[in-house]
């Protein structure tokens, strides 16, 4: 067993909902009458703070209060749809020339034909997820606040403890919010002194929750863990990354570059010096990924103690169908869902990865060009993530997936700081630029014959192709299409965009931005709609 997640009181202004169950490794324990259950006789140690900020964790892990299905966390949408991670990466990836699905559920088409509507089910339900686990990290924070950390006679070395956990809350809580300001631009804003089922949250101006993720970030620095040191959890490393995603992004956000920002973290990144690029690109998405020294932040998972049919288990079912053999994966079963458009796949001048090791297509009886978009056979496959171990071995269940989801690892910072001198910033060399491109080169290609000559080859446009060779199907794709005005309004088209075989470019820039759900709209008069929907 990698992880044990636990599950404990919580609040959420988006559901109302009020649960709890004790520590366990059974999923489907019963749940403690919540009518019994406060905040006195929960939060009595530093053990039980510790236990529920796991919960804060789970939430982006698991789906509801029983394992893979049953109880969810939020309503409106199957429970299997539901989760964080699938949510997510629905947005990121099947909205962009990275990935299609062949299944027809709802309005799932609507992010690949790039024709959603605020009545969308899944922008709703990734809008209502991003607030369930903000709910849940205000519930902590508030309850370890120092006065009632003293009340409840919580001293020492376990009041520290119990300080460096609400650290780790606020950083969950920034990890959503900038979810929320990268998805949804101005949002209702909630934070540990807001009054749950009072009066309906103010909306914050994108701007205005950019300084406040910002603040959040530099405040808690002192207070989190040094970096790499427990697996899984929140450290000041994983802040640092945090904190040079929302600048690298800034000018999309705010209007005002802060690449220099962005080279200052991604250097106490590397500066660190406790990461390594896993020797092996295949072995960062495998059953035993806990062991790279590459993943600097993740979102554990566990085939046996952590049920769910979202996070890395649907990505690996999802991706196999057609003649491909689900035993290869680790799995039983093959859902016939994901696969790449030909957009993606003209990325790699070689696909057979003798050159290039992260091209890792499956063509066997598939069409490189998708005619039919619910066809599992019209366009390759992917093999990248897998619930086989580095040393082959299957994971310890083949339904329920134990690989876990890097959310920030070390190319990352390579590549931001990269990105980040190749648009200006200060404070880094062009040596360093290069340097630093040519070791994610050299770990794709297995020696240097990858490698650019010099920096003033790396330009913007190459830049992005090599972060999509790097970083597909680990929800960086819309982003950073955004980032290089490529995403909507955009001569840079791939089949199937605007709902066109061919692609088209959409009219207007709104899209860059989901809309707020309308149910949301209609519930809250202080909402204002996103321009353009």
């Amino acid at each position: 067993m990698k992880t044990k997640y636990f599950k404990i009181l919580s609040a959420s202004i988006v559901v109302m909902l009020i649960a709890f169950t004790s520590c366990v490794k059974d999923l489907n324990t019963v749940p403690i009458d919540p009518k019994v259950i406060t905040s006195a006789n929960v939060y009595t140690d530093a053990n039980a703070y510790y236990g529920v900020l796991a919960k804060c964790y789970a939430g982006l892990a698991l789906s509801g209060q029983q394992g893979a299905a049953g109880d969810p966390d939020i309503f409106g949408i199957d429970e299997g749809f539901s989760q964080y991670l699938r949510q997510y990466f629905n947005a990121q990836e099947l909205t962009t020339d990275e990935a299609v699905i062949a299944w027809n559920d709802g309005t799932l088409r609507n992010y690949h034909e790039q024709n959603w509507t605020p009545a969308g089910e899944f922008i709703g339900a990734m809008y209502n997820r991003l607030y369930y686990q903000i709910s849940l990290c205000n519930e902590f924070i508030r309850e370890a606040s120092d006065s009632k950390i003293d009340a409840r006679g919580i001293t020492g070395a376990d009041k520290v403890a119990v300080q460096t956990y609400r650290s780790e809350a606020r950083f969950l809580r920034a990890l959503s919010y900038w979810h929320a300001i990268d998805l949804f631009g101005n949002v209702p804003f909630v934070d540990e002194n807001s009054t749950v089922g009072s009066t309906p949250p103010q909306q914050i101006s994108r701007a205005n929750l950019f300084t406040y993720i910002e603040s959040e970030l530099k405040a808690i620095d002192a207070t989190l863990l040094a970096p790499k040191s427990v697996y899984g959890r929140a450290d000041q490393a994983a802040a640092w990354m945090l904190l040079g995603k929302l600048y690298l992004n800034a000018e999309v956000y705010t209007g005002t570059a802060r690449y220099t920002d962005c080279i200052t973290y991604m250097k106490k990144v590397i500066a660190a010096n406790k990461y390594t690029l896993t020797t092996n690109y295949a072995n960062v998405f495998k059953a035993d990924n806990n062991t790279s020294n590459e993943i600097i932040f993740p979102i554990n998972f566990d085939g046996v103690h952590s049920l769910t049919w979202g996070g890395t288990t649907y990505f690996i079912h999802a991706a196999v169908g057609g003649s491909m053999n689900a035993s290869d994966f680790g799995i039983t079963g093959a859902w016939g869902g994901l696969r790449v458009t030909s957009a993606f796949v003209d990325k790699f001048s070689d696909i057979t990865g003798a050159t290039d090791k992260r091209a890792m297509f499956y063509t066997s009886g598939q069409n490189k060009v998708i005619s039919d978009v619910f066809s599992f056979t019209d366009g390759y496959a992917i093999k990248k993530w897998t619930n086989m171990t580095s040393t082959g071995v299957a994971g310890s269940d083949q339904t329920f997936c134990d690989t876990d989801f890097p959310v920030f690892r070390l190319a990352d910072a390579y590549l931001m700081y990269v990105e980040s001198v190749v648009r200006g910033g200060a404070g880094g060399t062009t040596t360093d630029a290069l340097t630093y491109f040519n070791k994610v080169r050299e770990r794709a290609y297995g020696d240097t014959s990858g490698d650019y000559a010099t920096y003033g080859d790396i330009t913007l446009q190459v830049l992005l192709d090599e972060n999509a060779r790097e970083f597909y199907w680990e929800c960086h794709r819309r982003t950073d299409l955004i980032r290089f005005k490529s995403f909507s309004k955009s001569t840079y088209l791939w089949p199937w965009k605007g709902a066109v075989a061919a692609g088209k470019s959409l009219d207007d820039y709104h899209m860059d931005l989901f809309p707020i759900p309308s149910t949301d709209i209609n519930a809250n008069q202080n909402l204002t709609q996103n321009t353009g929907y």
